[in-house]
């Protein structure tokens, strides 16, 4: 479980948001919200253990995340801004980079899944900003961790698309697994508990 106990983020000495208590346990999506320059994307970072809030704790299964920092991210998948490719390596390269658990056969498969037939063995660097954010979405189709942690991964996809990610997202749910998100698009009614945090500079308020 990973618990937020009483957070606050500042950043260039502005105060983004505090007072933000939650668990979030496997089973469930919770999704980010908040106007732009709330503190959405800071509040990932946060949960990922790249930054540290201001004020409050994070603990997972009890400890201190900065403790517990290698257990966690061996349970964690985190999608960011940047798509983190790498742009020398083939579409189906970088998926063996990242799972190389993953036989060939399930590495194309995943690829299948957002789009990308025939684009398997193209350099990334020669795909558009839209095809290497789908490399990148296309390990959600192979990861073994628990814990998603995805920004914005909605982003130049299409209706089909959306949708055949969104059942992806339920389907990890219903396996076990726990989503977090932001998304300035909004989810289709969920076959899984969804729950919101949305942000201000006030408090934070969990529904």
């Amino acid at each position: 479980m990973l618990e937020l106990k009483n957070i606050a983020c500042l950043r260039d000495e502005r105060l983004l948001f505090c007072r933000l208590s939650c668990s979030i346990q496997p089973g469930e999506v919770v999704q980010i919200s908040g106007p732009n320059g709330a503190g959405k994307t800071s509040l990932l970072q946060l949960l990922t253990g790249l930054s540290t809030p201001s004020e409050g704790q994070i603990l997972w299964q009890g400890k201190s995340l900065h403790r517990m920092r290698d257990d966690w991210h061996r349970q964690l998948l985190w999608l960011g801004h940047q798509v983190g490719v790498k742009g020398g390596l083939t579409a189906e390269e970088n998926l063996r980079f990242y799972h190389p658990q993953a036989s060939l056969e399930t590495r194309w498969q995943a690829l299948e899944q957002v789009g990308l037939v025939g684009f398997e063995d193209v350099a990334v660097a020669q795909l558009s900003a839209g095809q290497q954010r789908r490399v990148a979405l296309a390990r959600l189709w192979l990861s073994r961790a628990m814990f998603w942690i995805l920004d914005e991964p909605f982003t130049a996809l299409d209706v089909a698309g959306v949708q055949k990610l969104t059942t992806r997202l339920e389907q990890h749910v219903v396996h076990g697994g726990a989503v977090i998100l932001t998304t300035h698009q909004p989810l289709r009614p969920l076959c899984v508990p969804l729950r919101t945090i949305t942000l201000n500079e006030y408090e934070a308020a969990v529904a």
